[in-house]
């Protein structure tokens, strides 16, 4: 009989940077923003509404679909900045515009049907918690120490650490 070692049985936790994280959760939060709209499609009616130039309650005008393209193309547009941009910029970024998708995200419930609440709840439901992770993690991003110069004291990504 062999015996491993119990750190074999042990999967390793590399830390992710927050700009993974983030970039990671605005992915997830745009793909299922796209998938909830294409599944909506299925919802009796929806496709007899388009046909006759209506979207919910409005019509379907080139402002119209330029907001609907601005609503899908500003998260499309974090995962990039949260990859690019400097971290006190990012996370400023990060924090602005994760806030104003709450709101959007819940005005995606007005006006829809109690037989559809259980694919609304659980739509927004993850929308949000995924807006959460956003605002934790960019809220959280950990500080730079500096020393006595001013000068950052951080190691470069996959640094060994003397012990």
């Amino acid at each position: 009989m062999t015996t491993r070692p119990a750190s074999a049985d042990h999967l390793d936790h590399a830390a992710l940077p927050v700009q993974a994280k983030l970039a990671a959760a605005w992915t997830s939060f745009m793909l299922l923003y796209v998938y909830v709209d294409y599944f909506h499609l299925y919802k009796p009616g929806t496709i007899d509404g388009i046909s006759n130039g209506v979207v919910f309650e409005f019509d379907i005008s080139p402002a119209l679909m330029t907001g609907f393209l601005a609503l899908i193309a500003i998260p499309s547009l974090m995962v990039m900045l949260s990859m690019t941009l400097r971290p006190r910029a990012s996370r400023a970024v990060n924090l602005i515009v994760a806030s104003l998708y709450v709101p959007v995200t819940v005005f995606n419930a007005v006006g829809e049907s109690w037989e559809w609440a259980a694919f609304y709840a659980l739509s927004i439901g993850l929308e949000l918690a995924i807006l959460a992770v956003i605002l934790r993690s960019a809220w959280a991003w950990p500080r730079a120490a500096t020393g006595a110069t001013g000068a950052t004291n951080r190691r470069p990504a996959g640094a060994l650490q003397e012990g």
